[in-house]
């Protein structure tokens, strides 16, 4: 036998495919009528689109658009962000979160993280005001992440806002559909930005993102800036736009998406609490803050320092893939580092750059091949 005709079947990291094949059909239909219809911008699937998504996150309004980028970049333009404002963003993050802030002017101030759930820790946060302040920037903005699927500390959060008059723009991209004290991701802040990429929990065949918020006259704006800034018509133009419109097609996939989310997020919990049980002795596995439901858009465990690349690699051996997020935390990056953060450390994030791994987490990860990677894990592991 070859060494091939013995190799392990490689196991998906999110299994799109096995998603299509449950609702495939469904999803033909709904691209077909748009392709039957022609309207390939601006059809009627978005704004269908828009009124159920605000319904289900428990928002007055929702506002989509082309990427989760694009999302946290308009409602900054919306509010006026200018050079001489800072952002106060986590450093341990995807890029987009604080991409979006530059491109204003504005200084991005990088903001620590809390050790057990990964998300913005708000006494980090209070000294990255006060560095902000002694470095002459005016305070405008905090944008905590909803990490790999679980709301942040928004008990914590919310009340330091206020006290230093922040609007607080949360990014969700990774974590709509969960919930902070009974309320979902996308009611909560002066306004929510959420992605749609292919691998989030709801996502589409291509990019897509949105916006949720309770503000009427900041959809107003939006909605402006969104179509190049026009006014009475696409030929008036009353402020600097861009162009962020969600397609129609992707719309209508995002429909028959949402239908089934509520289902998907309950499989995701299963999942991640069968991990949960079969781990917990040989890793730190992730931990949810009681007052909050996570979508878990990924699972991620944490080891001691030096064992994460052995782990991937024994992994990979056998067919199983494994993915790193973060490596480098923003205020390390070469693009960011010489932006201001809370301090000269970020102790948090730094160590959680080296020591986390994720494994893979979809709501179609049947129980036999959950067993195959913890198998696989507590091997690797000597357990």
């Amino acid at each position: 036998m070859t060494a091939s005709a013995t190799a392990p079947a490689p196991i998906a990291f999110i299994d799109l495919a096995a998603q299509r094949a449950r609702i495939g059909a469904r999803i033909d239909q709904a691209v077909q009528r748009v392709l039957d219809s022609c309207r390939f911008v601006n059809g009627p699937e978005v704004l269908a689109f828009e009124e159920k998504l605000a319904a289900f996150a428990g928002a007055k309004h929702a506002v989509s658009c082309s990427s989760g980028t694009d999302a946290l970049a308009l409602i900054l333009m919306a509010w006026g962000v200018k050079a001489g404002d800072a952002v106060f963003c986590p450093a341990f993050t995807f890029c987009a979160t604080a991409e979006v802030v530059p491109y204003l002017g504005a200084t991005p101030v990088f903001v620590d993280v809390k050790a057990d759930t990964f998300n913005m820790d708000p006494d980090s946060l209070e000294q990255a005001i006060a560095v902000a302040i002694e470095q002459g920037l005016d305070p405008k903005v905090v944008i905590p992440v909803d990490l790999f699927g679980q709301p942040a500390d928004y008990d914590a959060l919310l009340p330091i806002a206020e006290q230093h008059g922040l609007k607080v723009l949360c990014d969700t991209a990774q974590g709509f559909g969960g919930t902070w004290n009974n309320k979902r991701t996308g009611s909560i802040g002066d306004a929510t930005a959420t992605s749609f990429f292919p691998a989030k929990p709801l996502g589409c065949y291509g990019d897509g993102g949105a916006i949720l918020t309770d503000d009427a006259d900041l959809v107003a704006v939006l909605k402006s800036l969104r179509e190049h800034g026009q006014g009475t018509d696409k030929y008036q133009n009353v402020r600097i736009g861009m162009t962020a419109r969600l397609d129609t097609i992707q719309a209508a996939v995002l429909l028959e998406k949402l239908a089934v989310f509520e289902a998907e997020i309950a499989a995701r919990e299963q999942v991640a609490r069968r991990y949960n049980a079969l781990l917990k002795d040989v890793c730190q596995v992730p931990a949810v803050d009681r007052r909050a439901t996570s979508v878990w858009a990924q699972y991620t465990i944490r080891l001691a320092a030096g064992r994460r690349d052995g782990l991937a690699d024994a992994l990979k051996a056998e067919g199983i893939p494994t993915a790193v997020y973060y490596r480098l935390p923003m205020h390390l990056q070469p693009a960011y580092k010489h932006y201001p953060a809370a301090g000269a450390l970020l102790p948090v994030c730094e160590a959680l750059a080296e020591e986390v791994i994720s494994l893979p987490m979809h709501p179609d990860l049947d129980e036999a091949t959950q067993d195959r990677i913890v198998g696989a894990v507590r091997r690797a592991l000597g357990a």
